[in-house]
């Protein structure tokens, strides 16, 4: 779960640090109070769009830190984190973003700099922010599929992996397929092309270690001078009359007449004379190096010539010899299946009826497993709108007949088009979901999913952001009924205006904003009992907390208790 949240220079907000614990935590307070700009921040943790526009103004960063304690090594987000090299020591979590006037975004995990792309990945494990947006996916057929999978779990995960490994072999042998079968005039012009490039690389007999061992003499022919040079003063160093070897052999004679006095005497003895021989052996070698020396100007001028050459093909056709050979070899291949064209077809086609077949028979597996978790999910979704005061509502995870080609059916995700149907009123027919809902049924349906769907995703932290929008009396007691209900098994923190979630918070939080020398700051305040009698008469009556208004709210927060008491 997210212990603690630290926000400075962000939108209104100066410097705030918020404490957080298991169980339902409710952010409170006026419209334009800053609410939301703290679930803004949670969501830059998470992998979020960030923007210089953020910045409080007048500072050149906003920072924006997150603690998460996980429950234990097998956490999908630690294990998330170790597959990007990311260690974390008792199971904690540290993420950190920086974001600069500049437009530029640092993002860290556990003090190692990640991309956006990485904070995504492993965000999306540790926190679920649900607000209007989700409405607006839900509304949208294109998710209804992947819900119905996500509800599915390893049975229709493992099912989908098996159909898109058919699925890709089936679209590859396809493309295969229509390149080969394009119309002549295209496939003459590829011919010709490639058929030049083969020929340019086949004759340039390339061979693997080649520019290695031109450049290597090169280097040698270049430095000619100096080579010859060095060489013979270091012969003449070794060769001439009282140089080098002449006094080395005269030290190795005096010692000599000595070494069997002392074993000490021996050993130097010894060295000397290893060193002598040794420089003996290098002073011919010397004279071989210089005696096979030979200065060849068009030896050079040939290197240049061919080291050009190889440059020239590869920046046609690879960085290196080897990518050069590769790409010969593929197009090799390229040009027999062109000159072979009517027999590679006909073999492909027999590929592609083959592996289509395979690809539908996988699908067919997958439509059958998914129409079980449908009913499923209908059953457990009309258990929840019924606990959410929509017991007459009809609710159906359809599959869409379509008239397509059976080539069109297939898709990455299956054959299957999924659309979710409700009818919320009896008497009325099913219609699409995103034809018939209200706004006050859509917080319902989506609330109800969200419950059935915390039990199979192991999120650490989950955010509702005002998903109660449009409802109030004892639906609004059962939404706030159903979210308490979710924050038993995951941390939930959730913005809202009614009262009824208010009173069944285990922290309650008062968001509100004050003007200090002409800037406007957010503050955080966690309410004690007292301060919550008086911000949920607030939400209640929205005036001054009446004798009457405060003996409603005592009596709210204890029913709370008692219902949270039942819930656990």
């Amino acid at each position: 779960m997210l212990l603690e949240l630290s926000i400075r220079n962000f939108a209104i907000i100066e410097k705030q640090t918020i404490s957080l614990n298991q169980g339902l935590t409710v952010l409170t307070g006026e419209t334009g109070a800053g609410k939301s700009i703290i679930i803004d921040a949670i969501q830059l943790l998470a992998g979020g769009r960030g923007s210089a526009e953020f910045i409080r103004h007048g500072e050149e960063k906003a920072e924006i830190e997150g603690f998460f304690q996980l429950t234990d090594s097998s956490h999908p987000a630690i294990l998330k984190a170790r597959e990007f090299g990311i260690d974390s020591e008792d199971n904690a979590i540290i993420i950190q973003r920086a974001m600069y006037i500049t437009g530029k975004s640092i993002c860290r995990i556990n003090g190692k700099m990640v991309t956006i792309s990485t904070l995504r990945e492993i965000g999306r494990k540790l926190i679920d922010i649900h607000g209007q947006h989700e409405h607006q996916e839900l509304m949208d057929p294109d998710f209804h599929l992947p819900l119905l999978d996500e509800y599915g779990g390893p049975e229709i995960s493992e099912a989908l992996a098996e159909y898109k490994h058919h699925y890709k072999q089936y679209l590859e042998t396809s493309q295969s397929l229509k390149k080969l079968s394009e119309n002549e005039q295209t496939m003459a012009h590829r011919l010709d092309l490639i058929q030049f490039q083969y020929n340019e690389i086949k004759n340039a007999e390339l061979e693997p270690d080649e520019e290695d061992r031109l450049l290597e003499e090169r280097q040698k022919l270049s430095n000619f001078e100096k080579v010859h040079q060095s060489l013979s003063n270091a012969y003449g160093s070794l060769n001439n009359e009282n140089t080098g070897l002449d006094w080395i052999g005269n030290a190795m004679t005096e010692l000599e007449r000595i070494e069997n006095l002392d074993e000490e005497y021996q050993q130097l003895s010894d060295t000397v004379k290893n060193a002598f021989y040794l420089l003996e052996d290098a002073k011919s070698s010397v004279r071989s190096q210089l005696d096979m020396l030979e200065y060849e100007p068009e030896r050079l001028h040939d290197i240049e010539a061919r080291l050009n050459e190889i440059n020239h093909l590869k920046r046609k056709y690879g960085k290196t010899i080897d990518k050069i050979l590769e790409y010969g070899a593929a197009i090799e291949e390229e040009i027999d299946t062109i000159l072979n064209r009517e027999s590679h077809i006909e073999k492909l086609m027999k590929q592609l009826d083959a592996v289509k077949k395979e690809v539908l028979l996988a699908g067919d597996e997958l439509t059958d497993i998914r129409k079980k978790y449908a009913l499923s999910l209908t059953e457990a979704i009309h258990q929840e709108l019924k606990e959410l005061y929509m017991d007459k509502a009809v609710f159906d995870v359809r599959f869409i007949e379509t008239n397509d080609a059976s080539d069109e059916l297939i898709r990455q995700d299956g054959l299957d088009k999924v659309e979710f149907y409700i009818s919320a009123n009896p008497g009325e027919p099913l219609k699409p979901l995103s034809k018939t809902a209200s706004g006050g049924e859509l917080s319902r349906i989506m609330l109800a999913l969200k419950n059935i769907f915390s039990k199979h995703q192991g999120i650490t932290s989950i955010i509702f952001d005002e998903v109660d929008t449009g409802v109030s009396g004892r639906v609004a007691q059962a939404i706030a009924e159903k979210i308490y209900r979710v924050s038993s098994g995951s941390q939930v923190l959730c913005i809202s205006h009614l009262p009824q979630v208010a009173a069944m918070a285990d922290i309650h939080l008062f968001i509100s904003k004050e003007i200090n020398e002409g800037r406007t700051k957010t503050s955080v305040k966690p309410l004690e009992k007292a301060e919550r009698v008086e911000e949920i008469g607030r939400m209640i009556s929205g005036k001054e907390l009446t004798s009457l208004t405060e003996e409603h709210v005592r009596e709210m927060l204890e029913q709370a208790e008692h219902i949270k008491a039942v819930i656990v």
